[in-house]
């Protein structure tokens, strides 16, 4: 099992970003003003984070930026434009609440 794949199943929401992406920064307040705690993972910072980098560029199937990557339940769901329209059309909070993350 590759890294990217045990980390995305470890937590509900898990998101890797980078610490100099201000559209991470974007996702990641989202989440958390939503009420959530999801795993974030800074793959500049870690220590596997260019292998991680290569295996979320194939799964996107795209080169970078990779960045964020948000994965709910398990399952990638994508970038800022992905959780972005979800939220605005309201299937983000059901998609979450599916997922176990929030309860109320």
């Amino acid at each position: 099992m590759d890294q990217v794949t045990k980390l995305a199943s470890e937590r509900a929401v898990v998101v890797f970003t980078s610490s100099r992406c201000s559209m991470c920064h974007s996702v990641t307040s989202l989440l958390t003003n939503l009420g959530l705690n999801a795993a974030v993972y800074e793959l500049d910072k870690e220590h596997r984070g260019r292998e991680m980098e290569r295996e979320l560029a194939r799964r996107l199937g795209r080169g970078p930026p990779m960045v964020p990557a948000v994965f709910i339940g398990g399952n990638l769901v994508g970038g800022t434009n992905r959780v972005m329209a979800l939220h605005l059309a309201g299937e983000l909070v059901p998609m979450l609440k599916n997922a176990g993350a929030l309860w109320l």
